[in-house]
């Protein structure tokens, strides 16, 4: 798996740290710095701990996509923190943060992201008779282990592991 240097975690405390200014400065007010760490795991890019003032990133994806998380992730996630400070708990990508990442930040207020997560999230091909499935490696070990049963929504059959 990537890994991303630390000059490039650097690179994400300083944009971290840029987007904050540049709130405090549209909004005339001082934010803390949050605490930054590189421990977000899965398909999630990264989060933003409230409560802890604390941002996570997900280092593989950082790795292979550092100009995106430079651009988009880090304004994200750090909009969610200033509208905590200065809304409290609202809804995580309502009005407020979309008004944050419009107008601070210059960027579409967009709920996902669209990395490739192939690396971080493995699928597994299942097959119902009219047409392939991929299931997460979650639903994948539930049918392994037998504690769950899915079936297609088109067909209404079970899925199979595919076989090719």
């Amino acid at each position: 798996m990537s890994q991303p240097t630390d000059a490039l975690c650097q690179q994400v405390q300083d944009r971290v740290d840029q987007c904050l200014a540049l709130a405090g400065q549209r909004l005339g007010r001082d934010f803390p710095a949050p605490r930054v760490r590189f421990d977000q795991r899965g398909r999630i890019a990264g989060s933003a701990w409230l409560e802890r003032g604390e941002l996570r990133f997900n280092p593989v994806l950082l790795a292979d996509n550092a100009a995106e998380f430079l651009t988009e992730i880090v304004p994200h996630e750090v909009a969610h923190l200033v509208v905590f400070y200065c809304h409290g708990k609202v809804r995580p990508h309502g009005a407020e943060w979309q008004t944050v990442m419009r107008d601070i930040f210059g960027l579409e207020p967009r709920t996902r992201h669209r990395l490739n997560t192939a690396k971080v999230a493995p699928t597994f091909s299942y097959d119902c008779g009219c047409r392939l499935h991929r299931l997460s490696l979650r639903r994948h070990n539930s049918i392994r282990r037998g504690k769950q049963r899915y079936q297609c929504l088109h067909c209404g059959r079970l899925l199979k592991p595919h076989t090719p």
